[in-house]
């Protein structure tokens, strides 16, 4: 699987974005998805992870009620909306995927436990 995010730009504290990450090369469907961001000079962080059938996504508590994840299934895109930003939440972002066998939930949030990465797009919130 390949894998592109965009949509990340320079927005100001309490705005809203929206991240699309696109996926090509396999049946996109048998996938579970992930978000993590990197902020400079830190570790990779996980942001959520949606199931392959959709329905609530499992958020770290970081972003909770500020952040949701969604997808489309048809248009093999994984979305993030991003609401009420904070300058902390400036980090690359990228989406990354998860096949079968599928990670267990204490695997969640160790970024180098999924399948296919892919290249970040970069999220600047100013104060």
């Amino acid at each position: 699987v390949q894998l592109q995010a965009s949509g990340g730009g320079l927005v100001q504290a309490g705005d809203s974005l929206r991240l699309a990450c696109v996926a090509s090369g396999r049946t996109f469907s048998n996938y579970d998805l992930a978000w993590f961001r990197q902020a400079p000079g830190k570790e990779h962080e996980f942001v959520g992870r949606l199931r392959r059938s959709g329905g609530s996504p499992y958020l770290a508590n970081s972003v909770k009620g500020r952040f949701t994840i969604s997808r489309d299934n048809a248009k093999t895109t994984v979305y993030l909306q991003m609401n009420s930003l904070k300058p902390e939440d400036t980090a690359v972002y990228s989406c990354e995927a998860d096949g079968p066998p599928y990670l267990i939930l204490s695997s969640y949030q160790d970024y180098r436990a999924y399948d296919y990465w892919g290249r970040g797009t970069l999220v600047t919130v100013s104060s």
